[in-house]
């Protein structure tokens, strides 16, 4: 019971990192090559350069990303995908179809559940 306990908290945590949405948006962008922080951080709508800071170090962290910083002025720091997280492309681009043409559906479903729950 130990194993698949300690088996599902591993997942979850895999899955969470993976799954949030920074990290989508992140690796996606970085799946069509290098970026600078401020390039990345222009491409994604509404993220703050906190949020970005902390998704890149994670990503790092994971093995996803590498970060390659120059010695200029001003510095230059540049991101890239790892071939473990050019690994993830491919789940991600499925995940991103799936989600567009199931969008409606979903969308059809809350506004039917709703409405039923507004009823009583």
């Amino acid at each position: 019971m130990e194993n698949v306990e300690a088996e599902c908290r591993g997942l979850a945590e895999v899955i969470a990192r993976i799954g949030d949405k920074w990290t989508v948006m992140v690796c996606g962008h970085l799946s069509e090559g290098t970026h600078r922080f401020n390039a990345l951080k222009h491409r994604i709508p509404g993220i703050s350069h906190r949020m970005l800071t902390i998704t890149l170090r994670g990503l790092e962290r994971d093995g996803l990303v590498a970060r390659k910083a120059y010695a200029t002025v001003p510095p230059k720091v540049e991101y890239c995908l790892t071939p473990l997280g050019q690994s993830l492309t491919g789940p991600l681009a499925a995940l991103a179809s799936w989600a567009r043409e199931n969008r409606p559906a979903l969308e059809q479903a809350r506004t039917a559940f709703d409405r039923r729950a507004a009823q009583g």
